[in-house]
């Protein structure tokens, strides 16, 4: 895998390639989430009209994101599926618009399909963001590598229709270990030279799992690639707080930090600014 790498106190850090513009990963970085659907859990999250995709693009960028996430189709346990040609026609709009009100915005795009992946790219989008991480498209990988962007591999166990069906793990750690270890040499195999590993918080896991790899997080560093953490006002937070995604932020900061102190490279958020803080102050206790 093409890296540049430094020595911090952390470790070995990466610097991913995004359709030419280097972005350095030496310091955790920051993407935020523009959901181009109605179906969203996150009611904050959901932007449909395009002038609204714009100021919510603007207030991320403002509070310091640094990679903005657009997605059409909600992943959450029991969404209705969208098919590839609903995707495209709120995507590519929007990647196109985006890029050019905010051409120094790295975008990504949350999708499975091959075909929404290659149009999007084509359109100014410099990362693919995969929750099934090739499973549910087997053009995916081979597409990617072709592409030659990042790409965010996630673990997911089934599907978004039924991953939450009594999730079963030996070893949910060692699970997820293995599994990124064959997706990762299928990744190289096809070419991609930068990839982002996701756990998949969430997919296909209990609350115990999910907890669990947040406090084993630093063993997935043994893939040597740069680790991206979405847990933002998800159930694993609200359940356990007996609360709900409106009331889960002060919970998303608080796993946030931890995660960060895990290693974390990049964290996938609704809200930036207190990602951003959670960042800034982890950063100055390491230094010290």
């Amino acid at each position: 895998m093409q890296k540049d790498t430094m020595e911090g106190k952390n470790g070995e850090y990466t610097t991913i390639n995004c359709q030419g513009k280097l972005l350095d990963l030496s310091k955790p970085v920051v993407m935020g989430i523009i959901n181009i659907t109605e179906d969203s859990f996150f009611a904050g999250s959901r932007t449909q009209h395009i002038d609204l995709v714009l100021e919510r693009a603007a207030q991320l960028i403002a509070e310091g994101a640094q990679i903005l996430d657009i997605g059409a189709q909600s992943t959450r346990p029991g969404a209705v599926t969208v098919g590839p040609d609903t995707e495209l026609e709120r995507l590519v709009p929007a990647v196109r618009i985006l890029k050019e009100h905010f051409p120094q915005a790295v975008l990504s795009i949350d999708t499975y399909y091959a075909n929404v992946a290659e149009q999007t790219v084509d359109a100014g989008a410099a990362i693919v963001n995969d929750v099934s991480a090739g499973d549910l498209d087997a053009a995916m990988i081979p597409t990617v590598g072709r592409l030659q962007v990042p790409y965010i591999a996630m673990h997911m166990q089934g599907t978004p229709a039924n991953m939450q069906q009594q999730p079963h793990y030996e070893d949910v750690v060692q699970d997820v270990l293995d599994y990124f270890v064959r997706k990762r040499a299928e990744c190289l195999e096809a070419g991609i030279k930068d990839i982002i590993i996701d756990p998949g918080f969430g997919f296909g896991k209990t609350l115990a799992h999910n907890y669990t790899l947040l406090k084993k997080l630093h063993v997935l560093h043994m893939l040597e690639c740069p680790l991206l953490v979405g847990i933002s006002r998800k159930s694993m937070i609200y359940k356990l707080l007996d609360s709900s995604p409106a009331e889960a932020l002060n919970g998303t900061t608080i796993l946030h930090t931890l995660a960060l102190q895990q290693g974390a490279h990049i964290l996938r958020v609704h809200d930036v600014k207190a990602a951003i803080e959670a960042v800034k102050i982890t950063q100055y206790m390491n230094a010290l």
